[in-house]
């Protein structure tokens, strides 16, 4: 009659102890991921500003040539290089139509 209480009370501490173990064994694996995790903060936070400083700065020398682009074309050329504006009388060898 012991042989059978022995062996069910061991099953049942090998479940209890396997369970309890591999509970164990994910909370390391949780907290060395963890850590890792919080190590690596600083690091991408401070490549996550680099990239936002970068954007910023292709954003604003963007914004000084369209800037530049809009004063150029408003304040025009000082270049007259169209030549006499056309007059409405005719040429004195056409005769006038009417």
């Amino acid at each position: 009659m012991e042989r059978p209480l022995l062996t069910v009370l061991l099953l049942v501490g090998l479940v209890i102890g396997w369970a309890v173990g591999s509970a164990y064994a994910r909370a390391r694996r949780g907290w060395t991921d963890y850590q890792t995790a919080k190590k690596s903060v600083p690091g991408a936070r401070r490549g996550a500003w680099v990239l936002v400083r970068g954007v910023a700065v292709k954003a604003a020398v963007v914004g000084l040539l369209l800037f530049g682009a809009v004063a150029y074309a408003a304040a025009g050329s000082d270049d007259e290089t169209a030549g006499p504006a056309p007059t409405s009388s005719a040429t004195p060898g056409e005769p006038s139509r009417r």
